[in-house]
């Protein structure tokens, strides 16, 4: 299996999202520094959240439609208003205007549409692939996603603060080429088979009480429910190491000084600590993701879900509670490759479980373990001012190994339930 292998839509979806993640990952981090500047800290912080919430409204809208209309005619409806966002974003910031509000109605806009996206396009991925070709293709996009991420954030540092007006302009122009390849290149790989179903309003009372009844279905689905809550303990860990860990590392960790003959020293503290494991993570997610993959395609998924999972548990367990150097970077080791195992296998029985005539919806649900495990993440600061750092790693390891065992009852139920129907439709692909 090689890239070229893969259906055009999942090439076209992996090569636009580096696109858009990448530059991206130049602008949109340094925002809460740039309303801070404008607008004040406490203004930002609203403002921010106000986005998120944005992102995942919509996200529910985007689902349910996508389930109406078919994938691409939402992909394109959404990336048409992040056109518009980005294009109103650029002249908001350009050298004949500057309006901060500006830029924070058109940043609103854009994580709506983003979030009306998302779903849609995870649903097409597991329309056009197959339950063989899955884990390579997650773990190609999940390597890409991450690499966009590194080089973004490092020439973001380096270009936002003097090259602002220059990097939406890139922005915009990558959002056309990307609306381009949905609208001209991209095949639609979902029709509705109810037409009367498809014709939806986009407001009023009617289609928020369908969009209730679409979810409704969604959520009385107990292995789906069971397997999400399952990622969310797990994916909790992770969370943890932007939040309680700096602020542990920050606190705990003893100044170190390291020397390298004579030419080179550095004072390692607690905060250069944690920026160390991000670079650390980054760069084995890059180089080892597709070595990774080929070690574990030929094994069998859920013995290799379950081994990942022990390993980021583990991992990220220690990185919570020591204070030595070698220790931290030993486990942030373990837990990255934990992750590369796991990770894409999981989505990989992700994909199994959703129903194939309500797939934008169950994605649009999935989002929200992420969001609940970044929450998590900001509760771990909390329960670390009155916890200390062993019960917190105690704590934290308990919830992953119970995330891991509850994913463990769903694919043993899975394998008896939903997977032989699976492979007969694989079958006659």
């Amino acid at each position: 299996m090689n890239f070229l292998q893969l259906h055009p839509n999942i090439r076209i979806r992996i090569v636009t999202s580096f696109l858009t993640r990448l530059v991206g990952m130049m602008i949109f981090p340094f925002m809460a520094i740039y309303f801070s500047a404008r607008l004040g800290q406490a203004l930002t912080g609203v403002l921010l959240s106000l986005t998120i919430c944005a992102q995942i409204l919509l996200g529910f809208y985007g689902g349910y439609l996508a389930d109406r209309w078919g994938r691409k005619k939402v992909m394109a409806y959404g990336q048409g208003a992040q056109c518009v966002a980005f294009v109103v974003m650029t002249i908001a910031n350009s050298p004949w205007l500057d309006s901060a509000w500006l830029t924070f109605a058109m940043m609103l806009l854009q994580s709506a549409s983003n979030g009306m996206i998302s779903p849609a396009a995870d649903a097409m991925l597991i329309d056009v692939s197959t339950r063989e070709n899955r884990p390579f293709m997650y773990s190609i996009n999940y390597w890409a996603s991450n690499l966009s991420i590194a080089i973004g954030s490092i020439l973001g540092g380096l270009l936002f603060a003097t090259h602002r007006f220059e990097l939406l302009l890139v922005l915009t122009l990558v959002s056309l080429f990307t609306l381009y390849m949905i609208v001209v290149r991209m095949q639609e790989s979902f029709f509705p088979q109810n037409d009367g179903a498809a014709r939806v309003s986009f407001a009023g009372t009617r289609v928020i009480l369908d969009v209730m009844r679409s979810y409704r279905h969604v959520l009385t689905d107990r292995l789906f429910l069971l397997f999400s809550l399952g990622g969310l303990f797990l994916f909790s860990l992770e969370f943890q190491t932007a939040n309680y860990v700096a602020v542990r590392l920050a606190q705990e960790f003893p100044v170190q000084h390291i020397r390298l003959f004579d030419w080179f020293a550095l004072e390692l503290t607690g905060v250069k600590m944690f920026s160390l494991i991000q670079v650390e993570n980054t760069i084995l997610v890059v180089l080892l993701s597709l070595f990774i993959t080929r070690l574990i395609q030929h094994g069998k998924e859920a013995s290799s879900m379950y081994a990942g999972g022990l390993l980021y548990i583990s991992g990220y367990a220690v990185i919570l509670y020591s204070n030595s150097l070698v220790i931290i970077m030993a486990a942030a080791l373990i837990a990255t490759l934990g992750e590369l195992i796991h990770v894409p296998t999981r989505q990989t029985y992700l994909a199994q479980i959703v129903r194939d005539d309500a797939r934008s919806s169950y994605m649009a649900v999935n989002g929200l373990v992420l969001q609940g495990a970044k929450i998590m993440g900001a509760v771990g600061i909390t329960l670390g001012a009155i916890l200390p750092s062993y019960l917190m790693a105690l704590l934290f390891f308990l919830l992953g190994v119970a995330g891991l065992l509850i994913v463990r009852h769903v694919v043993s139920q899975l394998e008896h339930t939903r997977f032989p129907l699976a492979h007969a439709k694989e079958a006659a692909r």
